[in-house]
């Protein structure tokens, strides 16, 4: 059996950050209007940047790799969450192991397919409830709601939980990504409501 991870924010006594509300189902939001269909024979996750082992992975690769299923509650910066969605993939920590960071590592900026980019502190990337997900609720991944690859932080809000990941960039300053770019918080906890700058 699959080994399963509840995410410690499930457990908060303030589970529902303040400002938000329960919905039932994720609501997807996207920086283009129609998402294409991924030539999957040439996909390839990379980590790169401040590695010894930059890595390139095949997407049947990443599903070889050893997964777990996450329980986690989902964010999004709009004001709505959603209670315990369940996705499977392989953690972040395992991802960058393999490519053996740098100590002066710190930041990684994750890229996406469709040309989207966001920042997060790598000390996120190595939570074990930090997974980049191509399974939700014991199915494929929804492409409107991220196939291939979903990047799934429980602790920050969802628009750090990016879509269609294809790169993992490990930097030693802190780079905005693309919302971050137009006034979002350079980090996006929660439950200090880092909405926006």
């Amino acid at each position: 059996m699959k080994r399963r991870i509840v995410s410690p924010c499930r457990e908060r006594e303030d589970r529902l950050p303040p400002g938000q509300r329960w919905i039932s189902s994720l609501i997807p939001y996207d920086i283009v209007d129609e998402v294409p269909d991924w030539d999957m024979s040439s996909y390839r996750l990379k980590v790169w940047g401040l590695v010894e082992e930059p890595i390139e992975l095949s997407y049947e690769d990443i599903l070889r790799l050893p997964s777990v299923e996450l329980l986690a509650d989902f964010h999004c910066v709009t004001r709505w969450s959603v209670k315990d969605l369940l996705w499977e993939g392989v953690p972040t920590a395992l991802i960058l192991s393999m490519a053996k960071l740098k100590p002066e590592g710190r930041y990684a900026l994750i890229h996406c397919l469709e040309g989207y980019t966001t920042n997060v502190p790598v000390e996120y990337l190595l939570m074990e409830d930090s997974i980049l997900a191509y399974k939700l609720g014991g199915k494929p991944l929804p492409k409107r709601h991220g196939f291939p690859l979903r990047l799934v932080i429980p602790s920050l809000y969802a628009w750090k939980s990016a879509k269609y990941v294809w790169g993992i960039e490990i930097l030693q300053e802190d780079t905005p990504g693309f919302w971050e770019q137009r006034g979002y918080h350079m980090r996006g906890d929660p439950w200090k409501e880092e909405r926006y700058w």
